[in-house]
């Protein structure tokens, strides 16, 4: 059979366009086209959700056959006429913000979570970049998104007899994934090199199609490379550290190189975690070379347009690189730039960035901050959480001052939403609802209770369905003893309360917390009248033996004949088996470690479908949390009263069981003479009309638009050569009288209620224009946190380096204000791009 990837094969001239619909991953979520691969080969459609497969596996006699098939015809003839209208029709970006990032996004990441059929992701960074990507594409906002092309990707699950995880890793073939080889100018299969130690890697360039979108992907699987290196984009994230770091220098250097050979010049580079902050650096490395200008000032050009994206609960999280390996490794990439290796470590080493041996080293969330103009988080908690991380990295300065913004996480919600919660949110808001904002307060107010619980009856049935199917090939597989029927899923029932909890299996998570009293979970799975059944899916990775032994436990739990059918563990965890469950389950269960959930958008997932969440009050579910929406696991927890201690698994499993008990099972089968549970339903509404929008990509993706990636893409446009110069110049100059300058006095007058605060600092000569000074109250009971700038008043008499700096503030008591000086550009993003700071003793 011939290949796409490297020839098209002979199709029929009628079914021409079926190679452009097919190449365009938009039929991961958009499914006008369904029927169309279904027609082709329905067994092969179904299993892989992949429509380039089913077009390269179908018989030439099926082709030939459907080409005079005028239904057939017809049906194509329709989708590629919307498909045509979808690539100029107009766009929010197109019609809010037209033309103000004429040069686009560069988004960069270590996985996408596109489709099943494209297995390239782990688990939810992967799935949430995937998510941006498609949103990006719904609004038309100018996005390349840059990774690699992994040959195994993450491992594929199965689980023994005795509920032991196995792993394996079949090969992705390239030309059987919906991606074409990327061609240069010649119509040649476009490459880049990166330098290691004595040879160049050759990287192969692909392209997947996202819409109006692109994936560009990267593999080091070029016959001409070395064995090694031919294996260095093999599997994702991989145990070995040495080849995390050369994954991140073909990510990082190879990604930027390979824009920059198709001549874009991204306005904007977000990098999605610290493993791409190498494309950082190799940007400013590029933008100095293109300018004449030494790193520092290709830094101070370029940073003020990166924006670090962070999903790090905990500050071992990140990427961390042993000087001797960076000097083999990095060296032959920056000999021939102004940038040596030691200088680079310099940049991303902190006092506790230390190996036993006590060398530095590198931390690639240091390197991304100090290579960025902002960074942000993915949940209000976990600004927080990140300010904390951070804070070392910023001498002297207040939690409350790191510069950490958040920017709540959101699911592409037609990726996620059911056939029937389809129907009725176009019933209700049109066909074109997710592309746009959401400007109805209560889109389903017109939606009865009968219909909402129509859709989640369907909802029910077609998963417990799929479950069977799913169950019935892993008790094939393993054979096991006891109850056939159980094992095939036929005792789960469709109209029974069904939760599930599906997710990476791992301590934090906590999926073990229901069976902390088994016993206790044995009676509430065994009520006749108020009868529940729980699916869980999920993997542990591999060298997780912790998360291993979680798994295990379910599924010996699982085979105990009290509950024997009620519980049951879907194999091999996947963005298709995610959407099953996600579309069909009532209650969705998160039970993480309070702090150590960046966000957690599994949650958002059910929202559309009319799903329930019983959650830690931890990420993007405390911000979403009220009674009339769902339960909350210790409401109202704080960052400040629980980052101190962990200790908290046994009253969070009582609290969790107290409310299934009490609340939610009840809710759910009290029903009124209609047979309807009217206060379940009043929370499914709620949910789904104030959730479902505010917790979306579409909300994501704008909100990074508006308040990132134009205020930064001008910005970049006035950090100028000539002004980064010179604000490298003039750090040079502050730093040389830093060490001098001080407080010489301090005078309080209260003066109308107020209090007036004089203060006297000696600058060494420096122009005062080129610092603040501010006085700061942290908050109290006599008030808010409070940051005043104080107004340079004159030079002090007598003295021609001493300036007098004077504010009025709230009167508060002695020693609640306390004075700082700080570098005093606005230009600069403080403290992240000068964390120079003193306070007055």
């Amino acid at each position: 059979m011939t290949l796409y990837a490297y020839r098209p094969r002979r199709l029929p001239e009628a079914l021409g366009g079926l190679f452009t619909l097919a190449l365009d991953l938009r039929w991961s979520w958009h499914h006008g086209s369904d029927r169309l691969w279904q027609a082709l080969d329905e067994d092969t459609w179904n299993s892989t959700r992949n429509a380039w497969l089913v077009l390269n596996g179908v018989s030439g006699e099926r082709l030939d056959m459907l080409s005079h098939d005028p239904d057939f015809l017809q049906r194509l003839q329709a989708q590629l006429t919307a498909h045509a209208a979808f690539t100029r029709a107009e766009t929010w970006y197109s019609e809010a913000h037209p033309g103000k990032l004429e040069r686009g996004v560069a988004f960069f990441c270590m996985e996408y979570g596109l489709s099943e059929s494209l297995p390239l992701y782990s688990g939810g960074l992967g799935v949430l970049a995937g998510d941006y990507l498609k949103a990006a594409s719904d609004l038309g906002v100018p996005v390349t998104a840059v990774g690699l092309l992994y040959q195994q990707g993450y491992f594929r699950q199965a689980i023994s007899a005795d509920g032991e995880q196995l792993e394996f890793y079949p090969y992705n073939d390239p030309t059987m994934l919906p991606l074409s080889p990327l061609r240069d100018e010649d119509d040649g299969w476009l490459r880049v090199t990166v330098p290691l130690p004595g040879r160049d890697v050759r990287l192969r360039a692909w392209i997947g199609q996202v819409g109006r979108c692109e994936l560009l992907l990267l593999d080091s699987n070029d016959p001409r490379n070395e064995p090694g290196d031919r294996g260095i984009t093999s599997e994702l994230y991989s145990g070995d550290p040495e080849k995390r770091l050369q994954q991140e220098m073909m990510l990082g250097i190879g990604g930027w190189r390979l824009l920059r050979k198709l001549k874009r010049d991204p306005a904007v580079c977000h990098i999605n975690e610290g493993h791409c902050a190498l494309a950082l650096v190799e940007r400013a490395l590029s933008w100095g070379r293109d300018n004449e200008r030494d790193f520092e000032t290709a830094r101070s050009a370029t940073r003020v347009s990166n924006l670090f994206t962070t999903h790090t609960s905990v500050a071992a999280g990140f990427d961390r690189f042993p000087r001797r390996q960076l000097e083999l490794y990095l060296a032959p990439w920056l000999a021939q730039s102004d940038l040596s290796v030691e200088q680079l470590v310099a940049l991303g080493v902190h006092d506790d960035d230390r190996d036993a041996t006590g060398d530095p080293l590198l931390n690639m969330g240091r390197l991304a901050l100090a290579m960025s103009g902002r960074v942000n988080a993915v949940s209000r908690i976990h600004q927080q959480v990140s300010q904390t991380i951070f804070q070392p990295f910023f001498p002297r300065w207040p939690r409350q001052d790191i510069p950490v913004e958040y920017v709540t996480n959101g699911v592409h919600t037609p990726s996620w939403d059911s056939p029937e919660s389809d129907e009725l949110w176009t019933g209700a808001c049109g066909q074109d609802r997710w592309c746009r904002p959401m400007e109805t307060l209560e889109p389903l107010a017109e939606v009865s209770d009968q219909t909402l619980w129509h859709m989640r009856l369907a909802q029910r049935r077609r998963l417990i369905h799929y479950l069977r199917q799913r169950l019935a090939s892993q008790h094939c597989a393993h054979h096991p003893g006891g109850n056939t029927q159980a094992a095939c899923g036929l005792l789960l029932d469709s109209e029974t309360l069904t939760l599930g909890f599906a997710r990476r299996f791992t301590e934090y998570k906590r999926p073990d917390l229901l069976l902390s009293d088994e016993a206790r979970l044995v009676r509430l799975l065994s009520q006749r009248d108020r009868p529940v059944q729980i699916v869980l899916a999920g993997k542990a990775h591999p060298h997780d033996h912790t998360g291993k032994a979680l798994i295990q436990r379910w599924k010996r739990f699982s085979r105990r004949p009290e509950v024997e059918g009620r519980v049951v563990f879907i194999e091999d965890y996947d963005l298709g088996v995610a959407n099953q469950l996600v579309q069909g389950v009532d209650v969705w269960l998160n039970t993480p470690r309070h702090p150590w959930e960046a966000c957690g958008t599994s949650g958002m997932k059910v929202l559309v479908n009319g799903g329930l969440n019983v959650s830690q009050f931890d990420g993007w579910w405390a911000e979403a949390w009220r009674p009339e929406v769902g339960w909350a696991i210790r409401p109202g927890a704080t960052f400040e009263e629980l980052s101190h201690t962990n200790d908290h698994d046994a009253s969070d499993a009582l609290e969790l069981f107290e409310l299934l008990e009490n609340e939610v099972i009840p809710a759910f089968y009290d029903v009124n003479a209609d047979g309807l549970p009217e206060a379940w339903l009043a929370r499914v509404r709620t949910s789904m009309n104030t959730l479902t929008a505010t917790y979306s990509a579409n909300r994501m993706v704008r909100q990074y638009v508006e308040d990132f990636y134009l205020p930064m893409s001008e910005n970049g446009r006035q950090r100028t050569a000539a002004v980064a110069q010179a604000l490298v110049e003039q750090s040079r100059q502050i730093a040389g009288h830093w060490p001098r300058i001080r407080f010489t006095g301090m005078e309080v007058q209260t003066l109308d209620g107020e209090q007036q605060v004089t203060v006297d600092v000696y600058l060494d000569g420096l122009d005062e224009r080129m610092i603040r000074v501010e006085l700061v109250a942290e908050a109290s009971e006599f008030g808010p946190r409070l940051v005043q700038p104080m107004a340079v008043q004159e030079a002090l008499p007598g003295s021609g380096h001493t300036w007098v700096y004077q504010c009025r503030v709230p009167a508060r008591p002695k020693g609640h204000y306390t004075p700082r000086i700080v570098v005093g550009d606005n230009r600069l993003t403080l403290p992240l791009e000068d964390a120079s700071v003193i306070w007055m003793r």
